[in-house]
């Protein structure tokens, strides 16, 4: 691995963190409060990401995206971590599990989701069936040719703003030795279908104003045509392009520390108490030294998962051990930082405190911190047949 960014690389970088700072940085307060992004800043910053030519930037130069490898990738989501989620999701990059698109598909979805034209989410998560993917309840049964869906999604990010959804829902059951197992199908499911609903989820502590919605499935009717991939073929799906999202988080929580800590550095090399700044301390100038060295560990470490996929190496193991340290880092690095800062931390005229909340969930979702360290395990222990 070549540890220096290429020229272009580092345009990337200054590009995307140029956008952040100027566009994204000046309405974070607003949509925190209110927990709603105006509906003209969101298309401003869709219109801004499409004029740079970073719209969709994840997919491949023959589809129209800008063909970003990896590494390049991960350089991007790094950089729009320093943000606000509500704000950047308009950032377009869409799922690219779009690729999988077959036929008529490419034109219905793949190619608008990819031009701006059409905005998608993806919808595993159950009340029920969380890290437990195959304990999924949502259902569809064959009837009369098509599909027919009844059950629940929730915890869905971006389907407020969804013009269709990647739904993986289940479509048969297997007899195994160790119980039933669930057989899971992929399905396309477009906004105003006949028995399917959206509506308001949570409200959630962490990253206001990016919403997650429930889905609703009653007798809601799919023609084969809508199937994503193979039926039954859900896992080999999900194998084939979702695994390396968990490289987007690790990535984010980067990005969001480094924030963070400028913050600390800051204020460290500013606030005097007892006659000289707090970082002549050595009980904040030693928090200040850890802070950057853990974040430099997860920078490194995340990249270097990045960039096995692109070589083509295997990279479970490395990009939940990515994903695993860097949303720790990040918890660890804001719950500091405000304690730095004291008091005032945990006032609202700072974003310190937003950062402490919207840090917590990066442990929870695309696999929790014991489901990371149980593909970790699993990965090391697997090979001694244990």
């Amino acid at each position: 691995m070549n540890f220096g960014l290429t020229d272009e690389q580092e345009m990337i970088v200054s590009t995307v963190r140029n956008f952040v700072e100027k566009e994204i940085y000046a309405h974070e307060k607003l949509v925190d409060q209110t927990g709603e992004v105006p509906e003209e800043v969101a298309q401003e910053i869709k219109r801004k990401c499409m004029d740079l030519g970073f719209y969709a930037c994840n997919f491949p130069e023959e589809v129209g995206g800008a063909g970003l490898n990896h590494l390049e990738f991960a350089l991007v989501e790094r950089e729009l971590g320093r943000g606000a989620m509500a704000l950047t999701h308009f950032f377009g990059r869409p799922q690219n599990i779009l690729m999988a698109c077959e036929g008529d598909q490419k034109e219905r979805y793949l190619l608008p989701a990819v031009r701006g034209e059409r905005m998608d989410a993806l919808a595993m998560t159950e009340p029920d069936a969380g890290s437990d993917v195959r304990g999924m309840k949502c259902s569809a049964r064959r009837d009369g040719g098509d599909w027919l869906v009844n059950g629940t999604k929730h915890f869905i990010s971006g389907a407020d703003h969804a013009d269709f959804i990647i739904v993986f829902i289940a479509t048969g059951e297997d007899q195994t030795p160790k119980g039933p197992k669930k057989r899971i199908t992929a399905f396309l499911v477009d906004r105003g279908t006949p028995g399917f609903t959206i509506r308001p989820g949570y409200k959630s502590l962490s990253h206001r104003g990016y919403k997650n919605m429930i889905l609703e499935f009653d007798d809601c009717r799919l023609p084969d045509a809508q199937v994503l991939g193979e039926v039954d073929g859900g896992f080999e799906v999900m194998n084939t392009w979702l695994y390396a999202t968990r490289i987007t988080v690790a990535t984010m929580s980067v990005g969001r520390a480094r924030r963070v800590f400028d913050y600390a550095l800051q204020h460290a090399a500013e606030r005097k108490q007892f006659g000289q700044v707090i970082g002549k301390f050595q009980g904040v100038s030693f928090q200040i030294a850890d802070m950057i060295t853990e974040i430099d560990a997860a920078d490194w470490l995340t990249l270097a998962s990045a960039w096995r996929l692109d070589q083509g190496l295997p990279a479970n193991r490395e990009i939940a051990s990515a994903k695993l340290y860097a949303s720790e880092m990040l918890a660890r690095v804001t719950d500091a930082t405000l304690q730095i800062y004291g008091g005032m931390g945990l006032m609202d005229d700072l974003p310190i405190e937003r950062f402490w909340r919207d840090s917590r969930v990066e442990r929870i979702w695309d696999g929790t911190s014991e489901i990371q360290r149980h593909i970790i395990s699993r990965d090391l222990l697997r090979p001694l047949g244990a």
